[in-house]
Parts: C-alpha cells; structure tokens; sequence
C-alpha cells in the first residue's frame, strides 16, 4: 500500500511540473556549466530521497540534456552523474527505495527511524556524507567544464496541489512514527489516502478521467506483484529453514566476529547488486540478517543498514545494477549516445567506492 500510495501521488508531481521548475530555478542561480551538472547530480540526489529513483531520473536528465545541446557538450557524463546521484540517495528515507521500504516493513521501522535510530543518527545522515563525499568525484569529473550559461525560463507550475499532498504524506509519515502500538498498516493507508486525495483534486479541477486511468496505469504492479510473491517465497523457504541454513554459512566463514561478518555482508551486497535487481536480494537477505542477529547476539541495526547500504549503492557499478541506470542509458540512447560499461564504471566504480566506504565505516561507527 505504501509503494502504491507513493508511486501516484509522485507520478502527479512529476505531471505538475514542480520538479522541473525546482532543477530550472537552480540552473539560474549557478550559471557555470560545471557548478550546474555537479549540482543537478545532488539535487537529483536530494529529490530521489523522497522520489522513485527512476522517475527522479527522467525528472532531471531532460535539463541536463538541454544544457549538454547549447553547448555541444557530450551528455553521457551529467546523466549518469544524476543516475548514480539519485541511487545513492534512496536508501536515505523510508520512501526513498523500494529496498527502504522493505527494510521498514520487516523491522517495523518509522519514517523517523531513518533519521534517528534509537538516540543515534539513521541512514539519512549517513547517507549526505555519503554524498559529501563523492562531491570531489564529481568535480573531477567535470573539471573540464569552463563555460558559462544563460539564464533560461523557468517552467510553469501546473498544479501545486500534489506538491502540497506529497509533502503532508511526508509529514504524517513523520507524525506517525510518534504513535505508539499502532497497526502495521498505518503508513500504507497514510500514502493511499494522499494519493486519492491528489487524484480526486486532479478530476474535480480539470474533470479528466483519462487523468485517473494515467496515475493508476503509472504504479508500477509489476514491482508490487513480484514483492507479493518474493513474500511468499521468502516465507515459505523460512519454514523450511533455507534462512537458517544461509545464517548459519555466514557464521560458518567469519565465526563470531561481528565486525568480519558485517564486512562481509556490506560487500558482498555491492558486489551481488552490480549485476541483479537489488529488491529480490534484499528481501531474501532480510530474514538472514535477522536470524543471523539472534544467533549472534547483537542488536540487527548495524547489519540491516549495512545490507541496505551495500545492496542500495552497489548498483552503481555497473550500467545494469539499478533500474535508473538502464533508464538512463535508454534517455542517452534516443539521443544518439550508446554508453559502453567501461564509460560507465569509470563514473560509477568511483562514485561507489567513495560513498560506501564512508557509509561503511560511519554505520559500524555509529551502531556497533
């Protein structure tokens, strides 16, 4: 219900143009081409915190292209730079990513979990250093960029009322996880309402039922049929004690050491979600971290961050690591641009290493 909520009232922000106006309005106040696509990479970043990382993508490509064409730039470099910049970020909130939703289901965490855990700073925090720390990468990669661009009109904003809607989904999330005892379904119902409320508000203002069909047609059911039965899947091979039997390698290869396992986990996962979807690896590897913890002793937030850290950035190895990358390369596609994996890695091999090695060190710091 949460990914279902999120995903229309998104698709109508997107539709409304408040995204784009956002990215035009920082094109103006920067003007130097390389302060803009090192810019447009964190704003990226930013928006995909609360954004599917896709839809942040084909939000923010569009105006790197436009500025790459008036100066007869190649634009392979700022659209994976927003691709990689918009991955990084989704582990940073609840809704950020399917794999934080998924983490958020099975540990029962709220929307303020992801901000502090516990009296300790959540993945939010670590994730903007995170960020931080791959600004450097980002100048280096565009340290040729000299010029100087003009300023452009910003987009007019159709409709603010899914703006208003997606923030007061974001709030009640937030006010939510204050509320004690409460039922499991509480933030599912939170963004369905939200986004039938963004809906009925669309039809009423413009009376359009093709509106209706576009914001359903637009939830992605693919992804949440296959959530539905990775489930049952999961659940069933944990009967059976699949679960157990995986828990109990990692413990057979690295013993009692937590900080070795730990290790183990975080690198592991960007090596595994360099090449597979990440959503079917972190929900199988949910169950494991679990009843890893139990067996070891330990509270399971070092290695619940540590998997969604590792499995969350590793897709920015490689050109098939992460649903936004494939859908960047298809943007750079139309326009002409076939991107090699050698051309890729050289941009995101980088830009993991010095997110995760921060994320990686700063988790253990902070929960062990």
């Amino acid at each position: 219900l949460m990914l279902a909520g999120t995903m229309g009232t998104v698709y109508l922000c997107i539709e409304s143009q408040m995204p784009a106006a956002a990215a035009d309005i920082l094109v103006n106040k920067l003007k130097k081409v390389k302060l803009i696509f090192v810019a447009l990479a964190l704003f990226s970043g930013f928006v995909s915190a609360f954004i599917d990382n896709v839809a942040t993508v084909l939000m923010v490509a569009p105006i790197a292209l436009a500025i790459a064409k008036k100066f007869n730039i190649s634009p392979v470099q700022t659209v994976l730079t927003v691709a990689v910049s918009s991955n990084l970020q989704g582990a940073a909130t609840l809704v950020g990513d399917t794999t934080s939703i998924l983490l958020g289901g099975y540990a029962n965490m709220d929307f303020m979990d992801f901000f502090f855990m516990d009296g300790k700073l959540g993945m939010f925090w670590i994730v903007q250093a995170g960020a931080v720390a791959t600004i450097p990468v980002l100048f280096y990669i565009f340290r040729d960029e000299t010029r100087v661009v003009d300023r452009s009109t910003v987009t007019k904003i159709t409709n603010m009322f899914p703006t208003y809607t997606l923030l007061a989904t974001v709030g009640c999330l937030v006010a939510a996880s204050f509320i004690p005892n409460k039922p499991n379904i509480t933030n599912g119902v939170i963004c369905v309402v939200f986004c039938i409320i963004t809906v009925a508000q669309e039809f009423w203002l413009n009376r359009d039922r093709e509106k209706i069909k576009d914001t359903v047609v637009n939830i992605d059911f693919q992804t949440l049929m296959l959530l539905s039965g990775l489930f049952i899947v999961i659940q069933g091979i944990t009967n059976v004690g699949l679960i157990n039997d995986i828990s109990n390698l990692f413990v057979a290869v690295a013993g009692d050491n937590v900080f070795f396992i730990y290790t183990i986990l975080v690198w592991f996962s960007v090596l595994v979600s360099a090449f597979i979807d990440n959503i079917p690896y972190v929900a199988t590897m949910l169950p494991v971290v679990s009843v890893l913890s139990a067996s070891l002793g330990i509270d399971p937030t070092v290695l619940y961050f540590g998997l969604l850290a590792g499995a969350t950035l590793g897709g920015n190895i490689t050109p098939v690591g992460a649903s936004a990358n494939i859908a960047a390369g298809g943007i750079l596609r139309k326009e002409g641009f076939e991107v090699s994996a050698k051309e890729f890695m050289s941009i995101g091999v980088p830009f993991t290493l010095c997110a995760v090695l921060t994320g990686y060190v700063l988790i253990w710091l902070i929960y062990a």
